[in-house]
């Protein structure tokens, strides 16, 4: 038996000098455990932009995305998105992903299908959230399909349950379980997007799943900033409240990326005002940058009555209130002319030394900002979603197309 051993070994060793057979050794990546502390960070040049595509047409006043597009999920499962419809009707549908093409012409666009037909994924639940409530995001995970709830004005602050999970990836079969309280703070800074914590973070950051919320009305109530808890949604309904891993926030007690009533001025560190909107999170493979998508105005900001006559700017009107210029947005509320589709991009690192008790979570701030460049004038952002496998991320924008979103693809390194 001898013999024969060293013949087979001296032909191995022949075929590896030839290269014809790999040797996984201390030095190869395959053996060698990458620390994801020193994975690289993204720039707005790794977001490489390879096009876009529209979502179905409607088939009926409930059933349509026009005045909708948010809360985007990815479903590896089916290769499909998840996409919440008009906002009045907070109905789900799961839609292909077609090709994407490269186009600032909307009739050069492909039209993904219908994969799931438009249900209400939270079975009801939605009302128990109470009055004008939005489906604030959505993740598979597990083969199942989570999701948020927030009240869209909850003056008085008392939403305290948000997450809601549905046994499977289908929107006909089964029943929506929930809602679910995520955390110990206000629904207020949960209840929004949600993203999956790439497997060599989620021991680290405390959790498979990101979940937040920022800027919604009642200011009061949720994060002046990007917000993100780490948690585990197959753990929702376990424990009267779910334990959640604050990473980043910004409470009305540490408003540190600026006022409410702040003018937008990242040069001199406001990243944050009354006008931001933050509607998604991804967190990239092979990466250790987390990117909010959103819209912020990065003009003066105002609080009253919008108006296109710039003459009227600041004068006052009827109501005791007064004038802002705003082309864009006629309604009493902030304003912030002209706006913009913006990127928030956080360290890891940073999140890591928050989880880790060494820095406060609103004592980290984003390593940069920057406008996200999209083919069409809308600079509403509806929401996001990541798929690792392709590395392709998912970004809607809203009233790209009259009332209905358009969907951008971007690929990451």
């Amino acid at each position: 038996m001898i013999e024969p051993m060293r013949r087979l070994c001296a032909i191995l060793v022949g075929l590896v000098a030839l290269g014809l057979v790999a040797v996984a050794s201390a030095s190869t990546p395959a053996a060698r455990a990458v620390d994801p502390t020193t994975l690289p960070r993204l720039g707005p040049s790794d977001l490489s932009y390879v096009g876009a595509f529209l979502l179905p047409q409607a088939k009926g006043d409930r059933r349509t995305f026009a005045y909708g597009g948010t809360a985007l999920a990815y479903d590896p499962g089916a290769n499909g998105l998840f996409v919440a419809g008009h906002d009045w009707y907070q109905r789900s549908a799961e839609v292909s992903i077609p090709r994407a093409v490269a186009s600032s012409d909307l009739a050069d666009l492909k039209r993904a299908s219908y994969l799931q037909n438009f249900a209400d994924a939270t079975n009801g639940l939605i009302d128990q959230a109470g009055g004008n409530a939005k489906v604030g995001g959505q993740l598979v995970d597990g083969g199942r399909l989570y999701g948020t709830v927030y009240v869209y004005y909850d003056a008085a602050g008392t939403q305290v349950a948000s997450h809601w999970s549905r046994p499977s990836t289908s929107l006909s079969s089964g029943a929506a379980a929930g809602l679910f309280r995520v955390g110990k703070v206000g629904a207020g800074f949960v209840s929004g997007y949600l993203a999956a914590v790439p497997p060599e973070w989620r021991s680290l950051l405390g959790g498979p799943v990101l979940t937040g919320n920022c800027c919604i009305p009642i200011i009061s109530r949720t994060s002046f900033g990007p917000a993100a808890f780490a948690f585990d949604p197959a753990a929702l309904g376990a424990t009267a409240t779910t334990p959640a891993a604050p990473l980043v926030e910004y409470p009305q007690t540490h408003p540190n990326l600026g006022a409410w009533d702040a003018n937008w001025d990242p040069a001199h560190g406001v990243l944050f005002n009354g006008t931001t909107s933050i509607r998604g999170v991804v967190f990239p493979a092979g990466t250790r940058s987390v990117l909010f998508f959103g819209t912020q105005g990065t003009g003066k900001f105002c609080y009253g009555e919008g108006t296109d006559d710039p003459t009227l700017d600041g004068q006052p009107t009827p109501d005791g209130s007064i004038w802002c210029y705003d082309p864009d947005d006629s309604y009493k509320g902030t304003h912030g002319y002209p706006y913009a589709a913006e990127v928030w991009a956080y360290d890891a690192n940073d999140l890591l030394a928050v989880r880790n008790h060494v820095r406060k979570p609103w004592g980290v701030r984003p390593y940069a900002v920057w406008q996200l460049s999209l083919p069409f004038d809308s600079p509403v952002i509806g929401g996001a979603a990541y798929d690792p496998a392709s590395r392709s991320l998912y970004v809607s924008q809203q009233y790209a197309n009259g009332p209905e979103p358009v969907i951008h693809v971007f690929r990451t390194p």
